[in-house]
């Protein structure tokens, strides 16, 4: 069917390689690249012999455009899977836009030097990419990304109108260490400890970092305290999803995580301005980055599940509708089957759709497009058959 190149080989990638050489009736050649080209070796290494798919390797800076659209023009991909930093989402973006190649990622672009993420930077390529008559699918992760497949799903067959979605995202893993986070840390620490907001009535509502707690009841796992976080899709699903009138995103943290997260925050380890130390420029969260826990080496010590997945309130046919979707993934099992804990497993499996549906022609748009603006059929009876079946209840408890 054709080449894909993958940009990045951390943990999602790896999940998300892992899944494309399972599929590889679709994805008959990849590309790994990554700064380290050490890492992409080692992957392909361990595949060996796995997969009918044919690996290459390459070594790639995703901060330089030139570079990148040499690597892209030179291996001619049908799509690049930008599994890298979001720091590196535009660079990436503009080399797809120079060799005319589609262009896939999982997280919306942030500044390296401000913790703000948000898609206007990305959506402002709406028009050159239309001109290039080529595709970039924004947000195929779990959230975003199955987040707003499981929307368009429920509005196309469950709702005339969706008024009001939860989005609920728990993690019950336990790898054992007193603080680590399960994706990269710098990423994580960033968010959790940025202001939260929800979307209501046409504008955001601004909230302080975890100043809204509720308890729910998740299926599969029990009851767990968790947080409203701005999240990028609530961007997104504002824009797209007729009749919204509030869209909020809650996320799991165990008291130990928080009570750790606060004593680092209190001490200045998680700021991003550059300091001083020894005459050289160091920014405090990256040092941290540098002493806790590689991500990737969670997989063999986690236990426990995840659950994510959105409630949705609306009409059909005039009457008042309730409606949840959600997955439940096991730690564990993630890991016998690709090496990988359920964070990686739950954003790489996803990508790999996102990228297979623009691939194979069955999501094609010119233009700039986030998940929810395609047909979520195909998408849904992917998740069903690569890892990450989905359940749904007509009568969920509500999130007050």
């Amino acid at each position: 069917m054709g080449k894909a190149l993958i940009i990045g080989c951390g943990g999602v990638a790896s999940v998300a390689i892992h899944k494309c050489c399972q599929n590889s009736e679709v994805f008959e050649e990849i590309m790994i690249a990554s700064r380290t080209k050490a890492k992409c070796d080692a992957l392909k290494a361990k595949l060996a012999g796995k997969t009918k798919t044919k690996i290459h390797t390459a070594q790639v800076d995703a901060n330089n455009v030139e570079e990148l659209t040499r690597l892209i023009e030179e291996f001619s991909p049908a799509v690049v899977l930008n599994l890298a930093l979001p720091y590196q989402d535009l660079t990436i973006m503009e080399a797809c836009l120079a060799a005319k190649t589609n262009y896939v990622d999982t997280a919306n672009y942030e500044p390296e030097d401000t913790a703000k993420f948000e898609y206007k930077w990305q959506w402002a390529y709406r028009e050159r990419f239309e001109k290039a008559g080529i595709t970039a699918l924004l947000g195929s992760g779990f959230d975003p990304g199955v987040t707003g497949v499981f929307s368009a799903y429920a509005l196309k067959h469950e709702f005339d109108e969706i008024n009001y979605i939860d989005i609920l995202d728990c993690n019950a893993g336990d790898h054992g260490y007193p603080f680590a986070t399960n994706f990269n840390p710098e990423i994580n620490i960033r968010e959790v400890s940025a202001k939260g907001s929800y979307w209501e009535n046409g504008h955001f509502v601004e909230t302080e970092p975890m100043e809204i707690k509720r308890v729910y009841d998740f299926p599969e796992i029990g009851a767990k305290d968790m947080y409203l976080l701005h999240h990028e899709e609530l961007e997104s699903l504002a824009l797209n999803i007729p009749g919204i009138k509030r869209i909020r995103f809650f996320m799991t943290f165990g008291q130990s995580y928080l009570t750790h997260l606060k004593c680092l925050e209190n001490v200045g380890m998680t700021s991003i301005e550059p300091i001083d130390f020894e005459g050289k420029k160091i920014v405090p969260l990256q040092f941290l980055k540098a002493v806790l826990p590689d991500p990737a080496s969670l997989g063999p010590r986690t236990k426990g599940k995840t659950n994510i997945g959105c409630i949705f309130r609306g009409q059909k046919n005039g009457q008042a509708k309730t409606y949840y979707l959600y997955n439940v993934c096991d730690h564990q099992e993630c890991y016998r089957e690709v090496g990988s804990q359920a964070v990686s497993y739950t954003t790489g499996v996803p990508a790999m759709i996102g990228a297979m549906l623009v691939m194979n022609g069955t999501w094609r748009g010119p233009g700039v497009r986030n998940i929810e603006e395609f047909d979520p059929d195909p998408f849904m009876a992917a998740l069903n058959k690569w890892g990450l079946p989905w359940q749904e209840s007509y009568s969920p408890a509500l999130v007050d």
